[in-house]
C-alpha cells in the first residue's frame, strides 16, 4: 500500500502548558509569532501516513526519527509531502504556509527481532512533587542517581487525544467509537496517537526538572504495543547528556512507557530539548 501525504490545519492542544512556550505572550518574549504547537503534535502529522498504510502493525512495531526544524503556529495549514517511499518505510517534510519545512521525518515498520526495556521500578513522583530548577548540575546528578518515575492514564476525553480540531481528519484506530459492542462493525478502536505516546515522554522530562519555557527538538521512537483506551501506564526516564551548543543548553533523555498492569513495554523514545534558550 503507499503512503500518502495530505494537508490540514495545525491545533495547539497545549494553549495553557506549564510550558508557556504552547502559549502566546511568553512565546512572543522569545521573538515567535505566538505559541507553539508542540513537537509531539507535528510528531502525530508526519507519523498518521504510517497509520493510514500500515495500520496497527505500525502501532505495535513501528520506528520514527523526527527532527523539529521550525515552528508551526496553532490554525496555520500545513501539507506533508511523502519524499521517498518503499514498502516498509518512508521519508517526508512537514511544511507550513509559507513553503518552509518545520520538521522532518524517517519512519519505518520494524517487525525484525528486539528485546523490549525491561522495568527498572524506579520510585514513582509524589503528587505534589516540585522539582529542583533544571541545570547541568541537577542533570548530572540525576543521571548519575536516577529519575522519578510518573503514572499517566490514556482515555478518550485526555487533552491529546485530538491533534485536529476535527477528530474525523485522524486515522479510524485512532479514534474512539460510543459504540462498546464489539460485533459493531463501526467500533473503534481508540488508540493512542503519538502526540500522547512522545507527550508521555515531554511530561516527565518536565517532571524531573523544572523549567519554563522549553522546546522539544527531535525524537527516535520505537512502539511495542498499541495503547488501547483506559491504559495506565508507568513512565521511566534516563538522562544522557546535558550539553551547550550555539549559546542554547541541551539535554537528552531516554524514556520508556510501560503498562501499569502487565509490566510489559508499549514504547521507548530518545529526545532531545532546549531546556534552556540562548540569552536567558
Amino acid at each position: 500500500m503507499s503512503v500518502l501525504g495530505y494537508t490540514g490545519y495545525a491545533l495547539n492542544q497545549s494553549p495553557d502548558s506549564k510550558n508557556e512556550i504552547h502559549g502566546d505572550r511568553i512565546a512572543k518574549d522569545y521573538g515567535f509569532q505566538g505559541g507553539l504547537v508542540p513537537g509531539v503534535t507535528l510528531t502525530a502529522y508526519l507519523a498518521q501516513p504510517a497509520i493510514q498504510a500500515w495500520g496497527e502493525d505500525w502501532l505495535e512495531t513501528g520506528t520514527a526519527h523526527i527532527a523539529v526544524r521550525a515552528p508551526i503556529y496553532d490554525k496555520e495549514n500545513f501539507r506533508v509531502e511523502i519524499t521517498h517511499q518503499n514498502e516498509t518505510q518512508y521519508t517526508a517534510e512537514l511544511i507550513n504556509s509559507s513553503d518552509k519545512v518545520c520538521a522532518t521525518a524517517e519512519v519505518a515498520l520494524d517487525k525484525g527481532p528486539c528485546i523490549a526495556p525491561v522495568m527498572r521500578n524506579d520510585p514513582i513522583a509524589e503528587a505534589d512533587y516540585q522539582p529542583p530548577e533544571a541545570s547541568s548540575e541537577w542533570f548530572e546528578q540525576l543521571r548519575i542517581r536516577g529519575c522519578y518515575a510518573f503514572r499517566y492514564h490514556w482515555q478518550q476525553d485526555h487533552r491529546m487525544a485530538k491533534y485536529f480540531e476535527d477528530i474525523e481528519q485522524m486515522p479510524e484506530l485512532l479514534r474512539s467509537s460510543d459504540r462498546q459492542s464489539s460485533k459493531s462493525a463501526m467500533a473503534r478502536p481508540g488508540f493512542a496517537n503519538m502526540s500522547f505516546i512522545l507527550g508521555c515522554a515531554n511530561w516527565i522530562f518536565g517532571g524531573n526538572a523544572a523549567m519554563n519555557p522549553w522546546v522539544h527538538l527531535e525524537t527516535k521512537s520505537k512502539n511495542y504495543q498499541a495503547i488501547a483506551p483506559a491504559t495506565r501506564v508507568v513512565v521511566e526516564m534516563q538522562v544522557l547528556d546535558d550539553f551547550s551548543k550555539k549559546g542554547h543548553q541541551f539535554c537528552d533523555v531516554n524514556v520508556v512507557i510501560f503498562d501499569e498492569q502487565t509490566g510489559c513495554c508499549l514504547a521507548e523514545t530518545f529526545q532531545r530539548a532546549i531546556y534552556r534558550l540562548r540569552g536567558f
